[in-house]
């Protein structure tokens, strides 16, 4: 590993440091090498590119508003045997705390990034004599991404889509149905579905929603911070419905109440919120039980008799 390591990153310096670590999909080493530190994740899956390309794209996309900080993507490549390795900055980092209200205010920048190029682009529109675009950010006017990303180790299609009920429902929820149906062959849940997707589009019936890129994946255990600010990570990034991002960061853990409210006083909740949260939250439902088992079943199984109700 090591030496493929050094003529990949044609480097004669590297020097392990700090303690390995593993994560819940892929395990990570740090490196000293002729650049500077970088950070190391190795995933032996077949899929492993996909999911790496997946989030070299994520963090692209994120840094490139120039709004949230993450690490900076070096390359991927793949592993003799199969598997793959991602390279990127190593960033020293501790759990978030004290950044918290800022990283709350940071995303909603972030998910009003696009919005605000929507505006730009109409007053342009009517402007007499404007620039040409060049190199500008443009807005994005549907619900998808450019390339396929992984929620965990389970590849999401991002399909650009005009309507975002219809991309959640085909593209997120079905999806993941599919597979409970596959590895399960669950038949409650088969039926509670059969009756709960034709009613999700009446959640989002007169609701104005532009596409936000949206990290994809926000619970506590991707994001930190330095004593620069806080840093997220491992996105599964696509352009969405801000919402949606909220619902697994109030799961599993959750953030600093600091966050919320900062998040809040620039994004104020929409009304019907509570009931659309419940419908995200059944996609982290469904998606942990795809990846850890059984276990989601009954909250899975739960939330969509409230849905129902």
């Amino acid at each position: 590993m090591e030496q493929l390591l050094r003529a990949e990153l044609r480097t004669a310096t590297l020097r392990p440091f700090g303690s390995p670590g593993a994560g819940c999909i892929s395990e990570g080493r740090a490196y000293d090498t002729d650049a500077g530190p970088v950070f190391v994740k190795v995933n032996r899956r077949t899929q492993a590119r996909q999911m790496f390309e997946g989030e070299l794209a994520s963090l692209e996309a994120l840094r490139s508003t120039g709004l949230v900080r993450a690490p900076r993507p070096i390359k991927v490549f793949d592993l003799p045997g199969g598997g793959a390795a991602f390279v990127m900055e190593y960033l020293k980092m501790r759990g978030l705390s004290s950044q918290a209200a800022k990283l709350g205010d940071q995303l909603a920048d972030l998910h009003l990034y696009n919005q605000k190029l929507r505006d730009k682009w109409r007053k342009e529109e009517h402007t007499v004599g404007r620039r040409a675009e060049g190199g500008e950010p443009q807005y994005v006017t549907k619900f998808g991404f450019h390339t396929v990303t992984c929620c965990g180790f389970i590849p999401q299609v991002n399909e650009w889509q005009d309507d975002w009920s219809t991309f959640f429902i085909r593209h997120r929820l079905q999806a993941q149905l599919d597979l409970i149906e596959k590895d399960y062959g669950d038949r409650e849940a088969c039926a509670l579905w059969s009756q709960l997707q034709v009613t999700i589009p009446d959640l989002f019936r007169g609701l104005e929603i532009v596409p936000a890129l949206l990290h994809g994946d926000l619970w506590s255990g991707n994001v930190a911070e330095d004593d620069l600010g806080p840093i997220i990570y491992d996105p599964a990034s696509f352009y969405g419905h801000s919402e949606f991002e909220l619902a697994i960061a109030l799961m599993f853990g959750g953030f600093p109440r600091s966050f919320f409210t900062a998040y809040y006083q620039k994004m104020p909740k929409a009304p019907g919120f509570d009931k659309r949260l419940l419908v995200y939250h059944l996609f982290n439902y469904l998606n942990h039980w795809n990846h850890f088992g059984r276990e989601y079943r009954s909250p899975s199984l739960s939330t969509m008799r409230k849905l129902l109700k």
